[in-house]
């Protein structure tokens, strides 16, 4: 079984979430499971449970169990702080509901540390005391009031061996970040964690482990959602940061044919984040490049198309980005195609490179170096390894399989994208059949080389360029329908990636599902 850190737990949340399960939904199913476990201990006899509650949504959880057992049990609330401190809205709703249950729950506010004695006093007459105080969003030592909790549930059970302590989710001080506790932790008997073990947990200091699912479908893991990104993507800015330090891009593109491809690319990683887009293209259409934008920086190249003429100095210049794109407008001419198997074998960090468009028609299943990530669609698919995906099935079959062979990223363009490294999958679902117009391939390369160059993990920069892509597609569509340009898909990047660092899951979904109806 795998084990969760905080961060799988976040974007897991937030995946269902997006998918239209509320936090309230998840909330509901994990204090039931904790009452069913309590129920099945009490052999039909009344218990009297001390239910000891935090402020955030372990209390909710722990809120939640306390209403069930209020059928059949003698319960009572402590609360850890005050009532009007609660975090989240979905453990505040719970709260008001238990706060109207005055016959079957008793609530008690503990706001200083004096009432310690009756606080311990409360516990020690209990059968079984819940441990709903933190959760796993604890970092470092506890302290104040959720210490002190913590250290009188644990001096209960010393001074009375028969309470049962079971623990929501982990066990109160846990860190499972760090995977231990730094200070204060519950000692419990039983800990019924929700829809995976969690990194720090063993049985020392969580006793018997129960692990029970709290409605959590298999599409949030497997699709990417804005759990994922906000997860494992997007980072805060340091205030003194500086140019350069959110990714310098090279893209190496354009042909006597081609002007707008590499532009859309270089607009895209600039609309995504990235500070500085170079340009490498022909003389024959940098002038026409360099129109599109003052953003957009571009260095000429003698001639029509970028050869293997340009190597040596494409080579040294590489040396200076975080991030390179090869491929939009290339042409796919000999002479381009062999420069591109040339930089490929030459150029240095192959894990920071896209390599999409014309470059892949130099690509076959052997000559592709690992560590980049390819952005084919079934077509250009089918050329590289041989074979044509025909189904959904077949499409996560063979991309993981590739992935896995030529040790690359690969996601395969398509109604459902397939992203794998070889050993993870995912599936995104984003997008909609308006991003048919052309340029939209080179918008998700510039989308994936500014996070690449940001250093985030290459199968996550496919992932959320995958999504974004598709997001920005789905607000453009639902303003400009079949009639959206690859620029309007450009322009509501900054849209979505608001919304996405403000957590706004429920606005995120209410678009994807008006571009899907």
């Amino acid at each position: 079984m795998k084990v969760l850190s905080p961060k799988d737990i976040k974007a897991l949340d937030e995946n269902s979430q997006w998918l239209g399960i509320s936090v309230l939904q998840l909330m509901e199913n994990a204090g039931k499971n904790i009452a069913e476990v309590i129920e099945n201990l009490s052999n039909g006899q009344k218990l009297k449970i001390v239910a000891v509650c935090g402020l955030g949504n372990n209390g909710g959880d722990t809120f939640v169990a306390a209403r069930h057992l209020g059928r059949n049990h003698k319960v009572t609330v402590i609360l850890v702080g005050k009532a009007k401190n609660i975090t989240t809205e979905e453990a505040k709703k719970n709260f008001e509901i238990i706060s109207q249950m005055t016959w079957s729950i008793k609530i008690i506010e503990f706001r200083y540390p004096e009432q310690s004695n009756d606080i311990l006093k409360i516990l020690l007459d209990a059968d079984i005391i819940i441990d709903g105080i933190l959760g796993v969003g604890t970092k470092g030592r506890v302290k104040g009031l959720p210490a002190l909790a913590i250290r009188l549930i644990n001096q209960a059970k010393n001074q009375k061996e028969d309470i049962k302590i079971i623990a929501v989710d982990v066990p109160s001080g846990l860190d499972c970040f760090a995977g231990k506790a730094f200070g204060e932790v519950v000692k419990a008997d039983i800990t019924v964690t929700f829809h995976g073990i969690k990194k720090g947990m063993n049985e020392h200091i969580c006793g018997k482990i129960i692990v029970k699912d709290i409605g959590i479908p298999l599409e949030a893991e497997l699709f990417v959602g804005p759990g994922d990104l906000r997860a494992y993507v997007l980072k805060k800015r340091d205030p003194w940061s500086y140019k350069g330090i959110h990714g310098r891009i090279m893209i190496i593109g354009g042909s006597k044919e081609y002007s707008g491809a590499p532009a859309l690319a270089g607009l895209a990683a600039l609309h995504t984040g990235a500070d500085i887009v170079v340009i490498y293209a022909p003389s024959s259409v940098a002038k026409v490049i360099r129109g599109f934008s003052p953003n957009l920086i571009v260095r000429e190249l003698n001639g029509e198309y970028v050869t293997v003429e340009h190597l040596d100095y494409l080579i040294d210049e590489a040396q200076k980005y975080t991030a390179i794109i090869i491929g939009p407008g290339l042409s796919t001419k000999d002479e381009c195609l062999d420069f591109v198997l040339e930089f490929l074998k030459r150029v240095n960090s192959l894990d920071k490179i896209v390599v999409d468009a014309d470059a892949l028609k130099a690509l076959t299943v052997d000559k592709i170096p690992k560590g980049i990530i390819i952005t084919p669609h079934a077509g250009e698919f089918a050329k590289i390894f041989g074979e044509k995906p025909r189904d959904l099935n077949q499409r996560i079959q063979l991309t993981q399989e590739y992935a896995k062979k030529c040790g690359c990223v690969i996601l395969l363009k398509g109604h459902i994208d397939v992203i794998s490294n070889g050993g993870r999958i995912k599936l995104n679902v984003t997008g909609n059949p308006g991003m048919t117009v052309g340029g939209t391939g080179d918008v998700l390369d510039g989308i994936i080389a500014t996070f690449l160059a940001q250093e985030v993990d290459r199968f996550w920069s496919a992932c959320a360029g995958a999504f974004i892509n598709g997001a920005a597609g789905d607000l453009s569509f639902s303003k400009y329908g079949y009639s959206l340009t690859a620029t309007d898909v450009i322009n509501e990047i900054p849209t979505v990636l608001k919304m996405l660092y403000e957590g706004k899951i429920n606005e995120l979904r209410e678009i994807y599902l008006k571009a899907h109806q």
